[in-house]
């Protein structure tokens, strides 16, 4: 009885220690929909998650793009300015956390003097391309 009643402290404990000692978690961004409101959609086939760090240099462009899978992004240092064509235009500085417009074409712009770095995870699958470039 006290082997049991032993086992069953040191089990309940365990939760509440892993709760103690976890590192702090913060939260960058939860949401439901792309800062355009667009709900988010998951592509068809096998989920891929992709991670990459996107470079730019000051004023340099990406281009008319748009993403076919949900994408997570965070500023990581710098500028960066996106232009949505009739829905306007949104500056993101280091800190920001956003999920971009996807099927939406866009465009960004290093709007910063120095060079501008973006974590960007994309939550895509292996039927579709992350980005495709509009022409």
């Amino acid at each position: 009885m006290k082997t049991l009643l032993l086992i069953a402290l040191i089990f309940g404990a365990v939760p509440a220690l892993a709760r103690d000692t976890y590192p702090p978690v913060d939260v960058l961004l939860q949401t439901d929909s792309s800062v355009m409101g667009e709900p988010l959609e998951y592509p068809d086939g096998t989920p891929q998650i992709t991670m990459a760090i996107v470079t730019m240099q000051p004023g340099q462009e990406t281009g008319v793009h748009r993403h076919d899978a949900p994408l997570a992004a965070y500023v990581l240092e710098g500028e960066i300015t996106v232009d949505y064509a009739d829905k306007g235009t949104k500056t993101y500085t280091k800190g920001d956390a956003f999920v971009e417009a996807f099927q939406s074409p866009h465009t960004g712009v290093n709007t910063g003097d120095g060079i501008a770095r973006i974590l960007a995870v994309f939550a895509g699958s292996d039927s579709v391309d992350n980005t495709v470039a509009d022409d």
